[in-house]
């Protein structure tokens, strides 16, 4: 007996962690800088941190009341019904119940090239198949409506990412309206903002109210530094709220991760630091870096560097994780996630001597 043919399903390349790094390379953990992964570097909201701690003792019972509590705090910040709110294991775990809700064998979606490759897993996992559109390097890495409609051909998805992952790149809300308005009937634009809360732009939610072809997706994993509680959500067309109880997993998300979302929702000081952070961090890259970089509106920058996978492992050996861009394909770049003001100077220093030893 043997699993089906997955020889079409790539692995996802996730960042690498400091215990592994630190392990390998025989360094102490708390030597590491951990700049790869697109995580909170003030760590998780203090308010979430709190409720777990309460609400440690109840994780004998299911999440019913605080799984329906989360989803009612959502759609009151969202403006939308609790219907339209669809809870997931992270946002992966929201695309899922996209793909479930709407794919049937032999469909087709259109994914970002470079982007998150989750996308096109998730298809292929519901056996649908994926197409692509580039976001170019050439042209600065900006992101259409023209863009996406020179590759689309009827798919049944169409993934945005904005900010885009890993260059920082953003959609103009008119652009992802007339996307939906050029697309068939039948076509799902699913937008992407995971890293929302960085980018100074109105949300897509604003169309969801008034259509049945756009979707949003949201995290709590970046803004919020809930990561590792896997907590993500899809907002959804009115029409489409009946499908999530047919697709989702029972009891998508648990009880600790609701009761953290619900804290870390109304932490305010907590998400204005974290954007702050990162603004702070981006300009400093770009200012002090002695390489190329791409304006972002997410909580990393993008910088061309040449050899990126010799620059990364040798940051890494002196103790700075950075993201490789090579399985983005990108292999001159590396993409720096926005750190504490130790942090992003220590990465953009090591950076920029291990660029002139290269420089000769």
């Amino acid at each position: 007996m043997q699993p089906r043919d997955l020889s079409s399903h790539a692995a996802y390349e996730a960042g690498r962690g400091i215990e592994e790094v630190a392990r390998e390379l025989g360094l102490d953990p708390d030597s590491l800088v951990k700049l790869a992964s697109n995580e909170n570097p003030l760590g998780p909201s203090p308010a979430a941190v709190e409720a777990i701690r309460e609400h440690a003792g109840r994780v004998n019972t299911y999440p019913k009341a605080s799984h329906a509590d989360l989803i009612a705090a959502l759609a009151e910040r969202w403006k939308v019904t609790p219907e339209q709110v669809w809870l997931a294991n992270g946002g992966d775990g929201a695309l899922d119940y996209l793909s479930r809700a709407t794919l049937e064998p032999g469909d087709r979606v259109l994914v970002p090239e470079p982007g998150f490759a989750y996308y096109g897993m998730s298809a292929r996992y519901h056996h649908g198949e994926v197409s692509t559109y580039r976001i170019s390097k050439d042209e600065s890495f900006a992101q259409t409506a023209e863009g996406v409609l020179e590759h689309y051909d009827g798919e049944r998805l169409v993934y945005l990412t904005s900010p885009h992952n890993p260059t920082g790149s953003t959609i103009e809300l008119g652009d992802v309206e007339a996307l939906a308005d050029r697309t068939a009937e039948e076509t799902l634009v699913v937008v992407d903002e995971a890293y929302g809360e960085f980018a100074d732009r109105p949300s897509a939610v604003e169309l969801v109210e008034g259509r049945d072809d756009v979707a949003v997706l949201r995290t709590f994993s970046k803004a919020y530094g809930l990561a590792g509680l896997r907590l993500g959500y899809a907002l959804v067309p009115e029409a489409w709220a009946d499908a999530y109880a047919r697709v989702n997993t029972p009891f998508a998300a648990s009880e600790i991760a609701c009761r953290a979302g619900l804290a870390a929702l109304d932490d305010d000081d907590h998400v204005r630091e974290s954007v702050e952070t990162a603004r702070e961090a981006r300009e400093y890259v770009y200012e002090r870096l002695d390489a190329p970089t791409w304006e972002s509106e997410g909580n990393f920058v993008l910088a061309e560097v040449g050899d990126a996978t010799a620059v990364a492992d040798e940051l890494q050996r002196r103790g700075v994780i950075v993201r490789d861009c090579t399985s983005f394909g990108l292999p001159d770049c590396i993409r720096i996630t926005c750190g504490t003001d130790e942090e992003t100077r220590r990465a953009v220093a090591e950076c920029n001597e291990i660029l002139r030893e290269a420089a000769g």
